[in-house]
């Protein structure tokens, strides 16, 4: 990533990432699609709000494992192999007892929260199930992240690529199986999810054992070494704390939702597997950004990864709003593809119709999010969207659901705050002198 043309080493990293994520949403998709069609809208709507939960329960760990990727990828950029390795060991030991500690908390958790969250009788049991029988993987899903984390940190997103190519198949084929052919019901969708989750961590795992450099993993070395630990935790915990806010406001934004009855539940859980999609390339620059900028200032060369930033925004943000425009214009079809009830859609295609053109300011605030963390200032994002996506967004609606009791003042929520953090990640991108207050901290 220091070296060659710029535009073709961002895009040639994160192509494989924009293609490992896609496969993973499709198999998320798919959970959907097989419950939607063959068990009904009681159990899609069950599978399809799982996301806010999930992304609060997980969030914070794999906030941790981006910041790795970042004292990785510094390291890996100024040669220091040494340090390189202690902080790989360091990784893997410390997803080795997170993983657990998801597991116990997902499943211990889960049928509290959904209750806190408003979950309707009707809905309840089936999401208690899934969210159970999803998290007794915790480990599965925490250990593939990390080590999805050490192996695009050294510049190799290919890898991720093809486990999860692997993972997307195995989930499909077991989908099938277990839902359509031996009428296993929504914790046959879980377990499927489950074990391609356990198949993609392994095989992660696994090359990590085996492949050539110093990023390589050996048994008797992983531990968790505390300087390296203490380095890790100071620049991954702000991105924690970041998606752990994000996703205890999207389940504030999900509790509202569930206020409108179980059809409103299938018809926005349909929507936001949709806009995952749309998460693609935004995710992709966005990771792409923040290894290409740590190598770059680690190997102190600002100019270049100034340039890259410039082409990693531009590119994430025309991309997403492509998405964008395609979801707004086939919203009808594509929500119908997961349930044929006309109120089902209905409430998917509101949704899209509200908040897909904005996937811009989606985009752009995320992209800048990962510059920032490239550079080591991963506290403005953390404060950025502690603000905007959930004071300001939770504010937002637990006073304007009140004035105006109406399921679209929800859906403008996102648009609103997406505007907000930009505007706020412009500013401190135009203004502040992050370029060297990188190189401030390495020293």
């Amino acid at each position: 990533m220091t070296e060659g043309k710029i535009s073709k080493k961002i895009v040639l990293f994160a192509m494989p990432i924009f293609l490992g994520n896609l496969f993973q949403q499709l198999y998320n998709v798919v959970d959907s699609l097989v419950v939607g069609n063959f068990l009904g809208k009681d159990a899609l709507a069950a599978v399809s709000s799982s996301g806010s939960l999930i992304f609060l329960i997980i969030g914070f760990i794999n906030g941790i494992f981006v910041g790795a990727g970042v004292i990785i990828a510094r390291y890996f950029g100024a040669k220091d192999m040494k340090d390189l390795s202690i902080a790989v060991h360091t990784t893997i030991a410390f997803g080795i007892i997170a993983g657990i500690i998801v597991t116990a908390l997902g499943m211990g958790l889960s049928p509290w929260m959904l209750k806190m969250m408003g979950t309707p009788d009707d809905v309840l049991p089936n999401s208690i199930m899934y969210f159970q029988l999803y998290f007794a993987g915790g480990i599965g899903i925490v250990m593939y992240n990390a080590c999805m984390g050490i192996f695009q940190a050294v510049g190799d997103s290919r890898h991720p690529l093809y486990y999860l190519i692997i993972a997307a198949i195995i989930n499909v084929i077991l989908d099938l199986l277990f839902v359509a052919v031996l009428g296993f019901g929504i914790g046959g969708a879980a377990i499927a999810t489950v074990i391609s989750q356990f198949v993609s961590a392994i095989l992660g795992f696994t090359k990590l054992l085996r492949v050539n450099g110093e990023h390589r993993v050996h048994i008797n070395q992983i531990r968790i070494q505390r300087n390296m630990l203490v380095r890790i935790l100071k620049m991954g915990i702000p991105t924690g704390v970041q998606n752990s806010v994000i996703g205890f406001a999207n389940v504030i934004v999900q509790s509202n939702i569930n206020n409108f009855g179980s059809i409103a539940m299938a018809g926005c859980g349909s929507y936001s597997k949709l806009e995952g999609f749309a998460f693609l390339p935004i995710t992709s620059f966005s990771v792409a950004l923040t290894t290409f900028i740590g190598q770059n200032l680690g190997a102190k060369q600002f100019e270049r990864a100034k340039k890259g930033a410039r082409f990693g925004i531009l590119s994430g943000v025309l991309l997403a709003e492509t998405v964008g425009i395609v979801l707004w214009i086939f919203a009808p079809v594509l929500i119908g593809f997961f349930n044929n009830q006309p109120d089902v859609i209905e409430y998917g295609v509101m949704q899209s119709r509200t908040e897909a053109l904005f996937f811009c300011l989606l985009a752009l605030s995320h992209c800048l999010a990962g510059i920032l963390r490239g550079a080591g200032k991963s506290t403005i994002p953390m404060f950025v969207m502690l603000v905007c996506w959930c004071v300001i967004r939770i504010t937002y609606i637990t006073i304007m659901v009140r004035i105006i009791p109406d399921i679209r003042v929800i859906f403008w929520a996102y648009p609103l705050t997406w505007f907000l953090s930009s505007v706020a990640f412009l500013i401190y991108y135009k203004k502040a002198d992050w370029l060297h207050s990188f190189m401030e901290k390495a020293a």
